[in-house]
């Protein structure tokens, strides 16, 4: 399943993300997006999670945490 992260702060990193996202189960990828000009965060990044179950666990704990200093917001993924 992907999990659409918003709402993160310019200074989080994939590492950041990752061990967040681990800790509610197996990630098979994680990434934040990056504005081409800048090099900076666009302030989202998606993961995916093999297992819909622990996806569904990660999105229901982590909505709504702080996380370096920014409230996130923690979603489905829309596949379109």
């Amino acid at each position: 399943m992907k999990v659409l992260i918003r709402n993160l702060s310019r200074s989080t990193t994939e590492a950041t993300i990752l061990e967040l996202f681990q800790a509610h189960g197996s990630v098979q990828s994680c990434n934040v997006v990056m504005d081409q000009k800048t090099g900076g965060s666009k302030g989202f990044g998606f993961v995916e999670m093999p297992n819909p179950g622990e996806a569904k666990a990660a999105i229901k704990t982590l909505n709504a945490i702080d996380l370096e200093g920014s409230t996130i917001r923690v979603k489905k993924a829309d596949n379109k």
